[in-house]
């Protein structure tokens, strides 16, 4: 059963994500726990009264429970009365049951990824982001590469890095004076750092360390940190580090340092422009031909039009 099909007065078993937890005290004194919970059809709010410390534990941010529960109206809103809560069975959890899944398959994101890194002739480039990918494998695949505005749900991450590896490879079949080996490698390593910055590939929440030091500087340090592992220095490590640390193409943007190297602007300009296509994609994709969108604030606030026959 799905959050979509339950009805007022129902008595049920289900199995949802916690989204987010509150936990507070009744008038009484009685320790309880507000707990939001989600699956891919929506979200309801739960209480769980007279809580236990071992609950509180069980109820974590991303985790799927199995829940035992009345579904009872509150406010003209439909709301769960917890009576248990448990772990579920992470053998048997699907995850497209309870996140919004991106436009391609886990297969092909896969696929294409691990092709580009074999791809890489550079011995040196081609380790430091092996190193990475094995290390990090589970995060890069399910995290998102945004909070908000652009592939901002489970796989985003990979999928980001999908469609940039394919602009990357059209990019310099037009301009062969271009180092693939060093641009495919900033398009796979340029967001890693995401993985640190935010809390989890089901729900997106930032990280200490993510507001305080932000994606850009944490990747370019998983470069460095990896680098030193393997015994690599030299100019290559520098330029990669550069390629991360400068593409967001402007200060202002996040960027310490601006484009320097011809790679450099090319990964800005595909990072900037898949991300573009996708937000607007996004926005258009929900609105009838001849319709246009609402203002976007993240594209200079501007409201796109979708022209009729589309």
């Amino acid at each position: 059963m799905k959050i979509k099909d339950l009805r007022d007065r129902m008595s049920t078993n289900l199995q949802l994500m916690v989204s987010q937890v509150n936990q507070g005290v009744t008038n009484s004194g009685a320790p309880y726990l507000s707990i939001t919970f989600k699956d891919n059809t929506g979200t309801i709010e739960g209480k769980l009264w007279d809580v236990k410390a071992s609950q509180i534990a069980t109820a974590v941010v991303g985790r799927i429970l199995d829940v035992r529960c009345d579904v009872i109206n509150y406010r003209n809103n439909l709301q769960l009365k917890v009576l248990e809560i448990e772990p579920a069975d992470e053998s048997m959890i699907d995850m497209e049951d309870y996140v919004q899944m991106g436009p391609v398959a886990q297969s092909v994101l896969r696929e294409t990824i691990t092709n580009a890194i074999e791809s890489i002739d550079d011995f040196q480039l081609k380790a430091i982001v092996s190193a990475i990918f094995h290390k990090y494998d589970r995060e890069i695949f399910s995290y998102p590469a945004a909070a908000r505005n652009h592939h901002e749900y489970y796989g985003g991450l990979a999928t980001h890095v999908y469609g940039m590896v394919r602009l990357a490879d059209e990019v310099c079949r037009l301009y062969p004076q271009l180092n693939r080996d060093l641009l495919v490698s900033g398009v796979l390593l340029h967001d890693v750092g995401k993985i640190r910055e935010l809390r989890s590939g089901a729900v997106t929440e930032y990280t200490v360390e993510g507001r305080l030091l932000g994606h850009i500087s944490i990747s370019q340090a998983m470069i460095k940190e990896t680098a030193d592992e393997l015994g690599i220095e030299g100019e290559k490590v520098t330029l990669l580090r550069h390629l991360v640390l400068s593409h967001h193409g402007q200060y202002e943007f996040g960027s310490p340092v601006l484009p320097c190297i011809l790679e450099a602007e090319a990964l800005h300009y595909i990072d900037d422009f898949d991300a573009r296509m996708t937000m607007i994609a996004k926005e258009t994709d929900k609105i009838n031909p001849g319709e246009f969108t609402p203002r976007l604030f993240a594209l200079d606030n501007r409201a796109f039009y979708k022209p009729k026959g589309q």
